[in-house]
């Protein structure tokens, strides 16, 4: 079966030019309509702050002129996209991320320069907060993943190894974060052991729908909105990942088949984390709606 159709592009590209933000535009462009690189790059300028981080609501649920974490991660995977990783931005990037690096070795979820501007409920903010494996997971895979080296990465990286071994009881996000660092990490062998007994502890703790005509039978995580669970798609997003060893293929045919299902009459996908502010949720929506067609074409 083709989930990935001209019919599927062309109903979410309604949706990214009549919601969508610039940078949503040009990264659609880029990724399914032979657009510019260099316009994308263009576009994350005004997102990019002083002190070489990223802010200005690049990630909808955080507002405010201020770097965060996890902005300069979306920032940095878009970069990845066009083959742009490098050179100074991302080196302003790493300096961003080596100050607000915590003695732990992470850095925080949130960062507590936030705390004077609009966020989500969900987003704690601390005058100290420990490092985060969300957070550094997903900055080192995606650092990884572009073969860069320095200083930070390897102290990250023994801050997520040390999480990772250690991990018990968890929650989908922090799961993810953690297979895109395993996805990426140099030691192979020592990524699909950890990926091993990440996927059993999905399983276990029932932190996946298998079948989408009974989700009744996944856990909501504490926290989670109502609809917020996580699917098979959500672990295996492309065929490469080693989270595709954690489900048959029928579990994953299943779930592909419902994320293509799952398009609305716009061209979007829901949002399924709790809508806090109008803004934020409408900005939310073109991006997911790309993450479903990117999942969809990886896997076809």
């Amino acid at each position: 079966m083709n989930r990935f159709t001209a019919d599927r592009v062309a109903a979410t590209a309604r949706l990214v030019w009549l919601t969508a933000r610039v940078v949503e535009q040009r990264r659609f462009e880029y990724l399914f309509a032979n657009g510019s690189a260099e316009a994308l790059r263009v576009a994350l300028e005004p997102y990019r702050c002083a002190d070489g981080g990223f802010g200005y609501a690049l990630e909808p649920d955080s507002r405010g002129p201020v770097s965060q974490p996890l902005h300069t991660w979306t920032a940095l995977e878009m970069l990845t996209e066009i083959g742009a990783a490098d050179g100074p931005v991302v080196s302003g990037a790493i300096d961003y991320l080596v100050s607000v690096t915590r003695p732990d070795g992470g850095v925080p979820g949130v960062d507590p320069s936030l705390r004077p501007y609009p966020h989500a409920p969900w987003m704690p903010i601390e005058d100290e907060p420990p490092g985060a494996l969300l957070t550094t997971a997903l900055l080192a895979g995606t650092l990884h993943r572009n073969k860069i080296e320095h200083p930070w990465l390897d102290r990250a990286g023994e801050f997520c190894w040390d999480r990772i071994d250690a991990l018990g009881q968890t929650h989908p996000y922090e799961v993810q974060a953690a297979l895109h660092f395993l996805d990426h990490v140099p030691d192979r062998q020592r990524a699909a052991t950890a990926a091993e007994r990440l996927g059993t502890l999905v399983r276990e703790q029932r932190l996946v729908v298998l079948d989408p005509a009974h989700p009744e039978d996944a856990r909501l995580a504490p926290g989670y909105a109502s609809g917020e669970l996580h699917h098979v798609y959500d672990y295996a997003r492309t065929p490469e990942s080693l989270g595709c060893s954690w489900f048959s293929g029928a579990e994953l045919a299943r779930s592909l088949d419902h994320l293509a299902g799952r398009q609305e009459e716009d061209g979007g996908w829901p949002v399924r984390w709790r809508e806090w502010a109008p803004g934020a949720h409408m900005e939310a929506r073109p991006r997911v709606a790309i993450e479903a067609l990117l999942t969809l074409r990886a896997h076809d």
